[in-house]
């Protein structure tokens, strides 16, 4: 039952980040600015809710290899992306000066982080059940 709702969270942020995507393309140049904002702040919560969601259940569960380190890698990517967004205004503020290491990982790095955790484990996933299919097929 747990792997089954792992890759429910798991398909849920994909498509919440979708969603997030469509935003940010189309949202800016037909919404106010503060409208655009207040429409793309559920999702972005939701994201990263959805993202400690998987980082527990990928722990808790039987989930073992490489596919584990790939969806912990895909559902630490929007807690990171947290963090470091508010490490850099923190830092920001305090010394006046601009800082940008965590800007570029929270900006760059968490969605590459993601995005290659997502499409691995995707992949990993695929190959994995057409294993299983092949074995089950085989005669014995």
């Amino acid at each position: 039952m747990k792997g089954k709702l792992i890759w429910s969270v798991f398909w849920a942020m994909v498509g919440v980040l979708v969603i997030v995507f469509g935003f940010m393309v189309i949202g800016p140049s037909r919404l106010p600015h503060g409208i655009y904002l207040l429409a793309l702040l559920p999702f972005m919560v939701i994201f990263f809710l959805l993202g400690v969601t998987l980082l527990v259940l990928t722990v808790r569960t039987k989930v073992r290899g490489m596919l584990k380190g790939l969806l912990l890698l895909t559902g630490a990517s929007p807690v990171a992306m947290l963090v470091f967004g508010i490490l850099h205004n923190v830092i920001s503020g305090l010394t006046n000066f601009e800082e940008p290491v965590f800007f570029v990982l929270a900006v760059i790095g968490c969605p590459v982080g993601f995005l290659v955790g997502a499409i691995a484990s995707i992949v990993l996933s695929v190959k994995k059940s057409r294993v299983e299919k092949k074995l089950a097929s085989s005669p014995q």
